[in-house]
């Protein structure tokens, strides 16, 4: 399951550290491309060496985990030897769902939760590459104060409709009950195992990371705020626009 171990962060003996997970083990056909969409060219790098570059310069982030497919193993080899510090992530092959990739993820690192070595964790898509660092920060600090944390906009145009007979009729929601959730979604990190572990038992399968941990898990999650940039790459037409987000000059990361 395992293709390649990276070099581990250097950090106090008694000091936890958090993980990044970078999930890319999805095919992404919707973007119209004939590989995986995370290992396409965005601003001369390949799509997901944006994403791990910025868990990389969050000096909390001690384990920077990378969940690939393996038939993508040329590409994550050439990203991780030319595009990132390769020798800093570990690659772990995913499997047929989002979330059986998460907890493959999840047990590669479970003897490091289980010794108190890792406190946090944190999953994000690679197909949201536009990430930053202090949204990185945000999230895991907060995670780490209240377990857990998942970023977000606000929804103000989610309408709910109605399941009476002919046409539904559309009320609107009141404002700021629904936000538009985005990753990377983070939570401590012995809570988030053994929620994984029980879903698995369960033949759970939940539509992200918070709904498993919302079944199966007490801990309290705390919304931060999320960025517009950081959207999914889902359409060509999206990474047109990451392109033009990278070439201004007020984008920061």
């Amino acid at each position: 399951m395992v293709e390649r171990r990276g070099r581990r962060r250097r950090r106090g003996p008694d000091t936890p550290s958090a993980a990044g997970v970078v999930l890319a083990s999805g095919a992404g056909t919707r973007v119209g491309a004939g590989m995986n969409k995370v290992y396409l060219p965005l601003a001369g790098r390949r799509l997901v060496s944006w994403s791990l570059a910025a868990f990389g310069r969050v000096p909390e982030i001690g384990v920077l985990v990378l969940v690939a497919r393996p038939e993508d193993g040329e590409l994550v080899e050439w990203v991780l030897d030319r595009e990132v510090d390769g020798s800093a992530a570990e690659v772990v092959y995913g499997g047929d769902t989002r979330q059986e990739s998460e907890l493959r993820a999840l047990r590669h690192l479970s003897g490091r939760i289980d010794r108190g070595e890792i406190d946090t964790v944190l999953l994000h898509d690679a197909a949201r590459p536009l990430i930053s660092t202090a949204l990185i920060s945000g999230v895991l600090h907060a995670a780490r104060r209240h377990g857990g944390a998942i970023p977000g906009l606000p929804a103000e145009d989610i309408v709910t409709v109605g399941s009476g007979d002919g046409d539904g009729a559309l009320a609107a929601r009141p404002p700021g009950q629904l936000i538009r959730a985005q990753t990377p979604q983070g939570f401590r990190a012995a809570p988030l195992l053994a929620a994984y572990e029980r879903a698995a038992q369960e033949e759970f399968l939940g539509t992200d990371t918070a709904s498993c941990m919302e079944r199966f898990s007490e801990l309290p999650v705390r919304w931060v705020r999320g960025e517009q940039h950081n959207f999914k790459i889902t359409y060509p037409h999206d990474l047109v626009v990451a392109e033009q987000v990278l070439a201004a000059a007020e984008y920061q990361t």
